[in-house]
Formats: C-alpha cells, sequence, structure tokens
C-alpha cells in the first residue's frame, strides 16, 4: 500500500490531538476548509472514516487513534532527525520542569549540574502544568513526578524517589490533633498543576478524605506553597520542593510524609538516547537524585 500524502497527515494528526479542526488549523495556520480538505483526503485513501463526534469534539476510531500516536512520533523523529543533520541543538537541552521542583530543587543544584555537564548548555523551561513530552515538540525532555506511563517513542528515567504530605505553618500546626479530621477547621489549599494531589495521599496514606471547611485553589503549586508559608491553610507537598521551608522551620508536616515510590523521572525522546547530552544529564540527575 502506498503512503498516505504527507500534509494530510499532519492535518489528522493534529485533529486527533486537538479534537478540532478549528484548533488544528490554527497550528497549522491555515483555514479550517484546508483541514476538512486533508481529513476527506486520508479517509479516502484508507477507504474509511476517522472520526466520530462526541458533542463538539472529533474523536478518533480506536485504529484511527493509533495510527495519530505512531504519526506524532514518526513526525518527532523526523523533527529531531533534522536537528541532528543540521548540527542544530546537539550540545543544548531544552527542558521542561514543574516550577516549584523547579525552583526549589532543580535551581540550588544548577551549578554544580552546569559544572557536570560542561559545554552542554541546559535551558530550564519552567511548567505551571507538568504536561508529558508529547504535548511539547518545542522541548527536548521534561521532568515528570508521580507515577508516569511512557508513550510510544518516549523513554522515561527513574532518578529520584520522594515523599509528601500535608504541610503549614508551626502556628496553624498546633491547632491540629493526632486525629487527621483535625484538618477539616482548616482551609484546603490545591493545585490546579495537581489536583489531584490530595486525593493521591489520602488514598496511599490510607487516611480518610477530610470534610475541609473550606477550599481554595491556585494556580500552581508555587502559589498554594506560598499561601501555605503565609498561614492561610494547609498544602499537600512532595517533600523535595519544601527542603529549605523545613530546616527553617517556615512548615511543618504535622502527619509526617509517606514515600512516593514513583518520584521523579527525566521523559525524552528514545531516539535522543544516543545524544551525548542526554547521557550527562541523565548521569547527573542520577548522581544528584541518589544523594536526597
Amino acid at each position: 500500500m502506498r503512503l498516505p500524502p504527507l500534509n494530510a497527515v499532519r492535518a489528522f494528526e493534529a485533529v486527533c490531538r486537538h479534537g478540532s479542526i478549528l484548533k488544528a488549523a490554527e497550528e497549522l495556520n491555515v483555514v479550517r476548509g484546508a483541514v476538512r480538505q486533508q481529513i476527506a483526503t486520508l479517509e479516502n485513501h484508507f477507504g474509511r472514516k476517522l472520526f466520530t463526534r462526541e458533542g463538539r469534539r472529533l474523536v478518533p476510531t480506536r485504529e484511527a487513534s493509533a495510527f495519530a500516536e505512531a504519526s506524532g512520533v514518526a513526525f518527532d523523529t523526523l523533527h529531531r532527525a533534522a536537528l541532528e543533520f543540521g548540527s542544530v541543538g546537539t550540545r543544548r537541552i531544552r527542558l521542561g520542569v514543574p516550577s516549584a521542583f523547579a525552583v526549589w530543587w532543580l535551581m540550588p543544584r544548577v551549578g554544580d549540574m552546569q559544572a557536570s555537564l560542561g559545554d552542554i548548555a541546559v535551558d530550564i523551561v519552567p511548567m505551571t502544568v507538568a504536561e508529558p513530552l508529547q504535548m511539547h515538540p518545542e522541548l527536548d525532555a521534561v521532568i515528570m513526578g508521580g507515577e508516569y506511563r511512557p508513550a510510544a517513542g518516549i523513554a522515561a528515567l527513574r532518578f529520584m524517589a520522594d515523599q509528601f504530605g500535608p504541610v503549614a505553618t508551626p502556628a496553624l500546626a498546633l491547632m491540629l490533633s493526632k486525629d487527621t479530621a483535625a484538618m477539616g477547621a482548616l482551609t484546603m489549599l490545591v493545585s490546579r498543576s495537581v489536583p489531584k494531589l490530595w486525593d493521591e495521599w489520602f488514598a496511599e496514606s490510607g487516611t480518610p478524605p477530610v470534610d475541609f471547611c473550606r477550599r481554595q485553589e491556585f494556580e500552581d503549586l508555587l502559589l498554594a506553597l506560598s499561601a501555605a508559608r503565609s498561614g492561610l491553610g494547609i498544602a499537600l507537598a512532595p517533600r523535595a520542593s519544601i527542603e529549605d521551608d523545613l530546616e527553617r522551620g517556615q512548615l511543618v508536616a504535622p502527619y509526617g510524609f509517606i514515600s512516593r515510590p514513583s518520584g521523579y523521572s527525566l521523559c525524552y525522546r528514545a531516539l535522543d538516547a544516543r545524544r551525548p547530552a542526554f547521557a550527562a544529564l541523565s548521569t547527573w540527575l542520577l548522581h544528584s537524585g541518589a544523594e536526597v
């Protein structure tokens, strides 16, 4: 079977990611009619429908979804190969990092990292919301916390375990008893970047969910922890992100921390595993993560 037109595959893959012809057209900088035409071309090529509609969203069929995933990997591979061929970016890594992890764990160690990597430059890109690498073609790698299931063509190197638990100022912690239900008298501080973190702690610690008197949401974990530090309420935090606060006594963990074996992983495209820059970064992360 001959290969389908490349432009049609590109349009199809974009529609699959966005679930929308309009958003795909905006990404590709074409009009919606052009995207519809490319989808029709691809459907004619395969002789079958590629999408069903759920409300306003276009959803690929099971077979089309598998083809879209393979197409995304192929475009990524082609992009990386072009960079290598042009000798562009081979000594530079654009690394997406969750904002809180970047500020409290990575940045205090960035001098040591740069000394270890020599002339390899690492551009640290803070991520308000930690998203999988396949959603960010502009990045070379991302650091993901918690459980991560690698996608096709994406490798994940777990370099550090972590713990997490509720944290508050010492003054607020004095209001709590040994019974975790006492947290209900405080404001529950939630980060939209990790909205299920409290649910995960209740489940993994075996603690019954608490009925908080109030819930306040913040855009990212940095803001939620800043609110906790100011005494606004109690937040759920990865320990790696608040080590300095614990040492200074600005925050305490009234119910301790529980281990998260999933920890933190460096996620990168499998094709890049051969690049010396990634080998150097992986080695440094494994060494630094083991010291925590």
